[in-house]
C-alpha cells in the first residue's frame, strides 16, 4: 500500500476570469470560504464543496461555470456567493493517474469519505454519499491537507 500527501495549490477567486482557464481539465474541485467557519460535527472548516469533473469535454472549468451561474441548482453554493466572495482550488486528474487505479468518480468518493472521517458529515453543499469507492480494495491512500481549508 502505498500513501500519497495532498497539498493544494493556491486559492483562486471563484469568478469567471479563473474558471475559464480550466476548460480542457477534468479533476476534482473544492469550492471554500475565506472567513466563514462551518461548525463541523469533528471541527470547523471553510470548505463548502467537493466536486469533480469526470472528462476533459464536461471540464473543471464547465463545471465551475455551472456552479457559478446556478445552473447546476446547486442553491448553497449560490447563496453562499450571495453573502461573499468564494474560492475554489483543484486537482488534475492527470497527475494522479498513475496511482490511482480506479476512476474519477471514485476519487471524489474517496476525498468526501475522507473529509467525513476527519470532521464527522459530508461539505455543507455536497449532497452525494460516495459510498461506491467501498467496494473496492483501495492499495493507494491519500493523506488529505484538509488544514488548508481551516
Amino acid at each position: 500500500m502505498s500513501i500519497i500527501s495532498i497539498y493544494f495549490d493556491e486559492p483562486r477567486q471563484f469568478d469567471l476570469g479563473n474558471i475559464n482557464a480550466l476548460n480542457g481539465i477534468a479533476g476534482l474541485y473544492f469550492i471554500f470560504s475565506k472567513s466563514i467557519d462551518i461548525q463541523y460535527p469533528f471541527a470547523t472548516s471553510k470548505l463548502l464543496y467537493i466536486g469533480m469533473s469526470e472528462r476533459k469535454t464536461n471540464s473543471i472549468g464547465s463545471r465551475l461555470i455551472g456552479h457559478f451561474g446556478g445552473k447546476s441548482k446547486n442553491i448553497g453554493l449560490v447563496n453562499y456567493r450571495k453573502v461573499e466572495p468564494l474560492y475554489f482550488t483543484y486537482i488534475n486528474f492527470e497527475m494522479l493517474r498513475s496511482n490511482w487505479v480506479y476512476r474519477i468518480e471514485d476519487l471524489e468518493s474517496y476525498f468526501i469519505l475522507n473529509f467525513v472521517e476527519y470532521f464527522g458529515v459530508y461539505p455543507i453543499c455536497n449532497n452525494k454519499t460516495g459510498f461506491e469507492i467501498l467496494k473496492n480494495t483501495i492499495d493507494t491512500h491519500f493523506k488529505i491537507d484538509w488544514n488548508y481549508f481551516k
